[in-house]
């Protein structure tokens, strides 16, 4: 019984009994601090990071985030306006088309309607007209009910206006054939658009 009063032994069992001691709190207090981050990180809400590839998220990674999503949204904002300016000058181009259609159209028409008094025939027609200015104007208009408007405007376009009046005023005066006014008003709009012959040597 010596041996357990010996002072060495006294310590080795001290020794054991406080590293007991000290082995139970420290896994007391390691299972109550495992048990408290496991129910913090349970209570943290899904939203306080980003999800799976991620593992973590930082302020430099928000901000990367932020700016990305600026980017993309001035990018849809220049691509929306890119179309309405594209749709815009679809729509001026259209218009540019039919303007040019329309003028086409008319010079056309106009065409259409341009008597011109060919070199070959401008000789034959001055004799004419200094003929016919020579005539009163009713033998003047006789002669022309048998000839077609083209010819007559020629004849007139050559002639002086001063004697080209009487006789459009003795075809709209006309009591005998009333539709002779009608011919003098269309004869006097196609000498409006008579073009004359060239002069010889041209």
């Amino acid at each position: 019984m010596k041996i357990l009063r010996h002072p060495v032994f006294l310590i080795a069992i001290g020794l054991v009994t406080g590293l007991a001691t000290g082995l139970g709190w420290f896994w007391h207090a390691a299972g109550a601090a495992v048990s408290h981050a496991a129910a913090r990180r349970a209570a943290a809400p899904a939203s306080a990071g980003p999800g799976a590839p991620w593992g973590f998220w930082t302020i430099e990674i928000e901000n990367l985030a932020a700016d990305l999503r600026d980017e993309m949204a001035k990018q849809h904002k220049r691509e929306d306006q890119l179309d309405e300016r594209e749709a815009r000058f679809a729509a001026e181009r259209q218009e540019l088309e039919k303007v040019r259609s329309d003028i086409e159209a008319q010079r056309q028409e106009i065409s259409g309607k341009l008597i011109e008094i060919q070199a070959l025939e401008a000789k034959n027609l001055r004799t004419l007209a200094q003929t016919y200015t020579n005539l009163a104007p009713a033998a003047a208009v006789d002669i022309f009910r048998a000839m077609d408007d083209t010819t007559v405007v020629k004849i007139l376009s050559l002639m002086k206006p001063d004697t080209v009046a009487p006789i459009l005023e003795t075809m709209a005066k006309s009591d005998t054939d009333p539709a002779l006014a009608k011919r003098a008003a269309a004869i006097t709009e196609k000498l409006r658009v008579v073009k004359p012959a060239a002069p010889a040597g041209t």
